[in-house]
């Protein structure tokens, strides 16, 4: 027969009341009595965005804890962006104050001027601010200890807006212009077809000109630059570390030659489809940039043997050199990979439709990097002339259609 015992109701009773007393709505809960706020406010550092809203929630002390600015030093508010308001950023701005060092509103499409407006009244230094596809957001200024600003797609950002910005962020490292048609609109009185041309060489020497730290640069797609904006940058910006110039198929071997002679910190550079350059570009970024560590000349067509010769044998070859992309470069041998059997560091090349590489030759740069990945592709060979007559030219890529 099962006996109640008194004793242990009393206990359990005991013991749940003493758990509903700590975590209770009162602001006199044993937690808030045992732990002292400076331990408390440590633990609410490591809580996500949510938590802390949660714990906001549960009593006025926990309330002023929680939203203390010190929690509020990262913010990115991505996965809130349906939700996110002008007026949600502006109360964020007032609690964080000078804590925000970072603030990410990718795709937040609510947030506008006003709200920026009082954020850089309130938020003097912040470091990093994404604001990343808000089509609302024009022309701002007021956050002297910027770092890095990305305003990708924001169109409706204007040349006016960068100047502002270059004067008001003299420290500023990286900056990301995807998609930013409008930066450098031409003057009302010109033809309306120029109006919405993206990013022209004036603005960005503005930018270099203004911005000596400059770290990162994003500018690819930027179809209309050319050579000026790597001599402002050789020039201007010897802290250069990332250069994206995807498909900026007027820079050539010039330009390239003064930024490699001038910025010698370069780590990472994408100059997929810049068409014009040739190995003597190659050849400067092998003497002159030591810390090179990604490169990528994917259509490149002009790059040849030789080039990645230089390469292999520059002081950024035997410890640095990670990652090389090689796709669509025709004039590219199994000789190249015999060239970068010395690159050590070597992690990843790419090496599509680089239709005189063969998987022997692949096989030789293995044994000598055995851990770095290849990604190859190789075609069926093309079918031989036919007796008696010429055939029509094609890639052994077009086999397969």
């Amino acid at each position: 027969m099962h006996t109640h015992r008194p004793h242990e109701s009393r206990s359990y009773h005991r013991s749940a009341g003493t758990r509903q007393e700590m975590f209770s709505n009162s602001d006199e809960a044993v937690i808030n009595k045992k732990l002292p706020k400076e331990l408390l406010l440590r633990i609410f550092s490591f809580l996500d965005v949510v938590t802390l809203c949660r714990c906001a929630q549960v009593s006025r002390s926990w309330n002023v804890l929680a939203l203390d600015g010190s929690n509020w030093q990262r913010i990115d508010l991505f996965d809130f962006q349906r939700d996110i308001e002008g007026r949600v950023v502006e109360n964020i701005s007032k609690r964080c104050g000078g804590f925000l060092r970072k603030l990410s509103l990718r795709g937040c499409l609510g947030v506008g001027d006003s709200a920026l407006r009082t954020f850089s009244q309130n938020c003097r230094n912040i470091e990093l601010l994404s604001l990343n596809g808000c089509t609302k957001i024009t022309d701002s200024e007021g956050c002297p200890l910027l770092e890095q600003l990305n305003i990708s797609w924001c169109d409706q950002v204007t040349k006016d807006g960068i100047q502002a910005l270059v004067r008001s962020c003299p420290g500023l490292k990286g900056l990301f212009l995807k998609g930013c048609t409008q930066v450098w609109r031409v003057s009302e009185g010109e033809a309306a077809m120029e109006l919405n041309q993206q990013i022209t060489d004036e603005g960005l020497i503005t930018i270099c000109r203004g911005c000596h730290r400059l770290q990162s640069l994003c500018v690819s797609g930027c179809a209309n630059i050319t050579d000026a904006i790597l001599h402002a940058l050789g020039q201007n910006c010897p802290r250069l570390r990332i250069l994206e110039v995807a498909r900026c198929s007027q820079l050539t071997d010039v330009g390239f030659t003064t930024l490699a002679r001038n910025c010698h910190e370069l780590e990472k550079m994408d100059l997929e489809e810049c068409v014009q350059i040739t190995d003597g570009t190659l050849i400067q970024l092998s003497i002159h940039c030591p810390r090179l560590q990604v490169l990528s000349l994917s259509h490149c067509e002009l790059i040849t043997d030789d080039g990645i010769r230089h390469l292999g044998s520059g002081p950024c070859a035997h410890d640095r050199l990670e990652v090389i992309e090689l796709d669509n470069c025709p004039l590219i041998t199994d000789a190249s990979l015999e060239h970068l059997k010395s690159c050590h560091s070597l992690d990843r090349i790419e090496l599509y439709d680089c239709q005189q590489i063969t998987r022997a030759g692949i096989k030789r740069l293995r044994t000598h990097l055995p851990n770095i990945k290849v990604h190859a592709y190789f075609a069926p060979v093309t079918p031989p002339p036919s007796v008696g007559g010429s055939r029509q030219r094609f890639c052994r890529c077009c086999v397969l259609l």
